[in-house]
């Protein structure tokens, strides 16, 4: 197909990731990045290499998407911090920058900016599609940033690795307001959801009735807490004691505590990841059929279990069995998420030029159910 410009929204562990992996894919071309304190945009194409090399170890994976106001006009902590918690700063050591260029801006591709969002919308024309490298620290984050893109008039794909159930049905809301603005949006295309929702959803072809859906996935970090603050604390809120809400508030010597009080490995049980409503909504099972769960290990290189999802249900001719789908635990996160994640993009805009709109799940660029 014809070559792909994209910008990467957040530049924290995932972002940065992305566009390292986008350097290894002939139809990519990243042409923007921002974060919070500014944005690089080159449309012959970014220089990977000095952006990624110029912000290591001086990174910030969040824009203020909303001038910092809830929709309730109560004041977001989106606008206010980064991977540090609540109220955290650059001083207080709540966030990986340093010097007078904090972020991207480090970059000689960057400029600084008091509003990075509207920088990418404003060149949007050039852009086929927006990646969306965000922590979900709040639940509408994700739809507030699309809203920013309906209200600047961009066309074109966008695509997250949001990991909670409800926010689909926030952006379901917007369906009518994306197929309007020629927006194709997908969701949940990172590794869980996506990459394994998809895996599932080819499992379950062989049946014309899937009772039930198992996904368990194993994570070893090999960078550590420093350059995965965003991941480790979204996860932690899926901890039994924890929310989103209590988990953004934890300072960085809180969430190393509670690393040291699980000896760096923390299990999780019945975690509210999106893949059971994408495959709901795709005819697949019923979202309640669905369990996901996992083992992180972040002071290791190593997975502390394979990646898996497990599918039962009925064949045609009335036997019941389980296909099972593995990731090599030689496969890394950042591998299993961008991979997959560039991999919907290249699909987003195939769908995006035939004219499809709306709000698309990964379970639904797979053969149908």
């Amino acid at each position: 197909m014809d070559e792909i410009t994209f910008a990467v929204v957040g530049t924290g562990g995932i972002g940065r990731r992305a566009l390292e992996v986008s350097q290894h894919k002939d139809a990519l071309t990243p042409v923007a990045a921002c974060d919070r304190h500014g944005t690089a945009i080159d449309f012959d194409g970014l220089d990977v290499d000095e952006l990624l090399a110029a912000t290591e170890g001086n990174i910030d994976n969040e824009v203020a998407t909303d001038g910092g106001k809830r929709t309730d006009g109560s004041r977001s902590s989106s606008a206010l911090r980064s991977d540090g918690g609540a109220g955290a700063t650059a001083a207080e050591g709540g966030v990986k920058q340093h010097g007078e260029n904090k972020g991207v801006v480090a970059s000689e591709q960057a400029q600084p900016s008091e509003d990075s969002i509207q920088d990418i919308i404003d060149h949007g024309d050039g852009i086929d599609a927006v990646l969306l490298a965000l922590p979900n620290y709040e639940h509408d984050f994700i739809p507030r940033t699309a809203d920013r893109f309906l209200e600047g008039g961009y066309s074109g794909v966008m695509i997250d690795v949001l990991k909670r159930s409800r926010v689909i049905g926030m952006l379901d809301e917007r369906r009518e307001a994306f197929e309007d603005a020629g927006i194709t949006f997908i969701c949940g295309a990172g590794a869980t959801p996506g990459l394994l929702t998809g895996a599932a959803a080819l499992a379950a072809q062989s049946f014309v009735e899937v009772t039930d859906v198992d996904i368990h996935w194993g994570v070893g970090l090999k960078s550590g807490y420093e350059d995965n603050r965003g991941t480790v604390r979204e996860d932690i809120a899926h901890l039994p004691e924890y929310d989103i809400d209590t988990a953004r508030e934890l300072s960085d010597e809180e969430i190393e505590a509670i690393i040291d009080d699980h000896d760096g490995v923390i299990e999780f049980e019945d975690m509210e990841h999106a893949d059971d409503i994408l495959l709901e909504r795709a005819g697949v099972c019923d979202a309640e059929d669905v369990t996901v769960g996992g083992i992180l290990d972040v002071r290791s290189d190593e997975k502390p279990t394979t990646t898996t999802v497990s599918v039962t249900g009925r064949t045609f001719d009335g036997e019941t069995a389980t296909n099972t789908f593995q990731l090599g635990d030689e496969t890394s996160m950042e591998a299993n998420v961008n991979g997959p994640a560039l991999g919907y993009l290249q699909t987003g805009v195939r769908r995006n030029r035939a004219g499809e709109y709306g709000v698309f799940g990964p379970v639904e660029l797979m053969p149908g159910f």
